[in-house]
């Protein structure tokens, strides 16, 4: 409730204006339910940033072991899919108002995937060849993704998660093979 209530009144007013009086009211509780969670409301803001990260994560990693490990476009379907199962929160918090906690927190997440995909094929021909650093390819993936996201939440997500994924590694992989 009080997740649903700060999302509302997020889209309804600036951050900083949001107050444990306004918020309670909203959700429907009581001031002193909200302090059982929260010390402050960066504090809730903190710890919904954390839950964001955790559950993407969960998500992204939720891999039966009879299963192989999925390949990236399955990991970017997935994540796209949330995405647009929970539109008005990631509209809100990464595309309206760009709430910088949840934008750095999911800067990092996607940093340390492109990590490991760089890491699975620093020895690749053509990045060799190239002579990619590893930090710069981190910084434009995870950045370029970030883009793409918050470009497909401001149209209305315009394409299907995996349309979306299909085009981001096209033009991203060299090596993508559908």
């Amino acid at each position: 409730m009080l997740k649903e209530a700060f999302v509302d009144l997020m889209d309804e007013m600036e951050t900083e204006k949001i107050t444990v009086n306004r918020l309670a009211e909203r959700a429907k509780i009581n001031r002193v339910t909200f302090y059982l969670h929260y010390k402050d409301i960066p504090d809730m803001m903190d710890k919904l940033a954390d839950e964001m990260i955790e559950e993407i994560q969960r998500i992204l990693l939720d891999n039966p072991e009879t299963t192989p490990k999925p390949r990236e476009d399955e990991q970017l379907v997935k994540l796209l899919e949330h995405i647009a199962a929970n539109p008005k929160f990631y509209k809100i918090v990464l595309a309206t108002k760009r709430i910088p906690i949840f934008t750095e927190r999911l800067l990092k997440l996607l940093s340390a995937l492109i990590t490991g995909r760089f890491d699975n094929i620093r020895n690749d021909a053509y990045y060799a060849k190239k002579q990619i650093q590893k930090d710069i390819a981190i910084w434009y993936g995870s950045s370029a993704l970030i883009g793409v996201i918050v470009s497909w939440l401001r149209y209305d997500m315009p394409y299907s998660p995996q349309y979306l994924a299909k085009q981001f590694l096209m033009m991203t992989s060299p090596k993508y093979k559908e």
